[in-house]
C-alpha cells in the first residue's frame, strides 16, 4: 500500500513537472551557496524525487543515493568544487552530486535520462574526477590527487566519499594505511548507513557500531589507532549538523575522518525498510507489478546448494546478485559465508577451505572477477586447490563501461591448472556444477549462462574429468562452427542459414574454454574448409584464439567472432552485435566470402 501511495505521489510530481521550486534554482555549486540554510530542507526533497523518477524511469542506485542526499549538499555548500577535489567510491552515491553540478535535467526530465551514466565521469562535470564503478578505491585514488597537489605546492581540499559497505574491500585498508602519513590536508567521509548492499559483514563494522553506540566516543577507534583525526556526526541527514562538522575539517593540515551516520533509503519508506532490496532497482518498480517466477540459473544453483549440505556457498556483499535472498541465507546458516565487498580475500578463502577437504562454491560477477586476479592465479591455481567459480553476467552487454562482463574469458582461461567451463543448457550447467564440487583434482570456473533458461529435459550424462573433450552435436562438412555458451544457440542459426546456401556445416560446443580438442580439430582437417568461433567476450585473448592458435600452420581458415578489445558504455546490445558481425546473416556472409 506504501510503495502504491508513493509512486501515486512521483507520478503526479512528474506530470506536474513540480519539481521543485528549489531544485531549480540550482545550476551550479555556486547557486547552492546563495540558499538560506531554510530552503536546504526544500532542495532535499526535490532532490529525492528527481533520484525516484530516474530510477523509476530507467533503473539505478537507490537507496545509497537517497541515503547520502543531505551530505552531498553539506559537502558542496562548505567546500567548493570543482576546486576541492570530491572523490567519490563505487560512486554510486553521486546521483544528489550531478544533480547539484550541472545535470538535474537528466533525473527531472525522461528526454535526458540518456545523457549521463550513473557513475562518476569527467567527460560528464569538471566536478568528476575519475571514472568509477567499482568499490574500495577512494581513498587510494584521493590519496595520489593529495600526493601530487602536495609536490606541485597547491593548496585545495581533496576529499574522499567512501561508505555503503566500501570500506571491507582490501584496498580501503590499505589506502587508509597509506593516507595516513600524508601529513597534509586529507580528509575521509565514511558514509556509515549500517549497510553494504546487504548487511554489513566483518570486524571492521564492529567497531563502526562502537563508535555509533558511544556516538564517536568509544575508546576502541579504528581511525585514531591510524593517525587521524576524527569527528562524529550522529544524524547524518541533517543538513546543520553536516555544515557545522565539514566547516571543522575544512582546510585542514592533516589526514582527516568525518564519521556520518545516515539512513540509506531515507525518504522513500520501502527504501528505508528494506534497505537491501532497494540498494538497486529496475525500472518500473514503483508499479509494483507481480511477475511469475519461473526456473532460472539463478534458482536451479540455488536449489542445488540449499540440497547439497556439503557445499560452503559465499559472496562478495553482492548476494541480491545470484537469488540469494534473506530467507535462502537464512536456511543455510553458518554454511553460507559473505566477506564483504571483497573478491580477492573470496578467491583465497575458498581455496583454503578447499585444500582443507571442504567444498566452496564462490559466487562473482564477471566484472568482478577481475579484482581478483592475483588470488586466482597465486592462491588458488597454483595450489591447485579444487574451489569452485560460478562466474555470472559473463557476455556482451549494453552495460556501462565499468561493468562489462567480456574480460573473464581471457582473464580466466589463461591462467594454468583452472578449468573454465561454458555450459550451454541447465542440464549441462547442472552436471557441470555437480562434477566440479566432487571432484579434487583441479580448481572451477564455470561461466553461468545468461539469459532465459534452457532445458533440453534429458540428464546430461558426460564425464568432464576428459578435459577438453568437444561435444560434437551434427556432424557436416566444409564448415566447422564452435559455438561456446551463450552463442550456441547463435551457432544453430548460423548453421540453418548455411543451410539455405547449400552447406550443411559441422556444429560443435565446446564446453571447456581452456584448452582444445586436438583429435576432434585434426579430424576437421580431413573435410572442411573453414572453421568459426563464437564467443560471448572479448576476442583478443580469448577462446577462438586458440582454436586459430592450433591451426596455425596447416591450410585452414579460421573467422573468431566476438567482441572487440574496447570500453563501451551503455551502446545498445543490437548495436554491438551489428559492429561485431555478431548476427546469422553478417555471419553468414563473412563466411560465404571467405569459402
Amino acid at each position: 500500500m506504501i510503495k502504491k501511495i508513493c509512486a501515486v505521489l512521483i507520478t503526479l510530481m512528474i506530470a506536474q513537472n513540480s519539481f521543485a521550486n528549489t531544485l531549480d534554482k540550482i545550476n551550479s555549486p555556486q547557486d547552492l551557496k546563495k540558499l538560506p540554510n531554510k530552503q536546504m530542507e526544500s532542495l532535499a526533497e526535490d532532490i529525492r524525487a528527481g533520484i525516484l523518477n530516474r530510477v523509476n524511469t530507467i533503473g539505478g542506485h537507490l537507496g545509497p543515493d537517497l541515503g547520502i542526499v543531505e551530505a552531498t549538499i553539506a559537502m558542496h555548500y562548505v567546500f567548493n568544487s570543482p576546486k576541492d577535489k570530491f572523490i567519490f567510491d563505487v560512486s554510486h552515491q553521486t546521483y544528489p552530486h550531478k544533480m547539484l553540478t550541472g545535470r538535474k535535467s537528466a533525473f527531472t526530465d525522461p528526454l535526458h535520462h540518456p545523457e549521463i551514466s550513473g557513475y562518476s565521469n569527467p567527460k560528464e562535470s569538471k566536478h568528476d574526477h575519475f571514472i568509477l564503478g567499482h568499490t574500495s578505491t577512494s581513498i587510494s585514488l584521493a590519496t595520489g590527487v593529495a600526493k601530487a597537489r602536495d609536490f606541485k605546492g597547491e593548496k585545495y581540499n581533496v576529499i574522499a566519499l567512501i561508505g555503503d559497505g566500501s570500506l571491507s574491500g582490501g584496498e580501503a585498508y590499505e589506502g587508509l594505511n597509506n593516507a595516513a602519513v600524508l601529513n597534509s590536508n586529507f580528509i575521509i567521509i565514511v558514509n556509515d548507513n549500517e549497510m553494504s548492499i546487504a548487511e554489513n559483514q566483518g570486524g571492521l563494522y564492529k567497531n563502526l557500531r562502537e563508535l555509533r553506540e558511544t556516538k564517536g566516543q568509544a575508546s576502541n577507534n579504528i581511525f585514531k589507532a591510524l593517525g587521524y583525526d576524527y569527528y562524529y556526526v550522529e544524524n547524518g541527514n541533517n543538513i546543520n549538523d553536516l555544515i557545522k562538522a565539514f566547516q571543522k575539517v575544512k582546510d585542514t593540515n592533516k589526514p582527516t575522518v568525518v564519521h556520518i551516520h545516515t539512513l540509506k533509503g531515507k525518504g522513500y519508506k520501502p527504501a528505508e525498510e528494506n534497505k537491501e532490496m532497494y540498494h538497486y532497482q529496475l525500472a518500473g518498480f514503483m508499479d509494483n507489478k507481480k511477475t511469475d517466477k519461473k526456473e532460472t540459473y539463478k534458482s536451479i544453483t540455488a536449489d542445488y546448494i540449499l540440497n547439497n549440505n556439503s557445499t560452503l556457498p559465499i559472496t562478495a556483499a553482492t548476494p541480491g546478485s545470484f537469488g540469494f535472498t534473506p530467507e535462502f541465507r537464512e536456511k543455510l546458516k553458518n554454511r553460507y559465508t559473505d566477506v564483504g565487498i571483497a573478491e580477492q580475500d573470496a578467491v583465497a578463502y575458498a581455496s583454503g577451505i578447499a585444500e582443507n577437504g571442504g567444498k566452496p562454491i564462490f559466487c562473482v560477477a564477471s566484472s568482478f572477477i577481475q579484482r581478483a586476479y592475483d588470488q586466482l592465479s597465486q592462491d588458488l591455481a597454483l595450489n591447485n586447490s579444487p574451489a569452485t567459480i560460478l562466474v555470472y553476467g559473463g557476455g556482451i552487454s549494453n552495460a556501462d563501461m565499468t561493468h562489462l562482463g567480456i574480460f573473464d574469458i581471457p582473464l580466466i582461461s589463461n591462467i594454468p591448472n583452472i578449468v573454465y567451463l561454458s555450459p550451454t543448457n541447465k542440464e549441462e550447467y547442472l552436471a557441470m556444477l555437480d562434477w566440479s564440487v566432487n571432484q579434487k583434482q583441479y580448481p572451477v570456473a564455470i561461466r553461468v549462462p545468461t539469459g532465459d533458461l534452457v532445458s533440453t529435459g534429458i540428464k546430461d550424462e558426460t564425464d568432464y574429468s576428459i578435459l577438453n573433450k568437444f561435444k560434437l552435436i551434427e556432424k557436416g562438412d566444409k564448415v566447422a562452427i564452435i559455438a561456446a555458451g551463450n552463442f550456441f544457440r547463435l551457432g544453430k542459426e548460423v548453421k540453418e542459414e548455411l543451410r539455405k546456401q547449400g552447406i550443411n556445416a559441422t556444429l560443435i560446443n565446446p564446453c571447456y574454454l581452456t584448452g582444445v580438442d586436438e583429435k576432434l580439430l585434426n579430424e576437421l582437417k580431413q573435410n572442411h574448409k573453414l572453421v568459426i568461433t563464437l564467443e560471448d567476450g572479448c576476442l583478443d585473448g580469448g577462446f577462438g584464439e586458440k582454436i586459430s592458435r592450433f591451426y596455425s600452420n596447416s591450410d585452414m581458415k579460421v573467422l573468431n567472432f566476438g567482441a572487440e578489445k574496447e570500453f563501451t558504455d551503455r551502446v545498445p546490445l543490437e548495436e554491438l552485435y551489428k559492429r561485431y558481425h555478431l548476427t546469422k546473416e553478417l555471419i553468414t556472409q563473412d563466411i560465404m566470402s571467405n569459402l
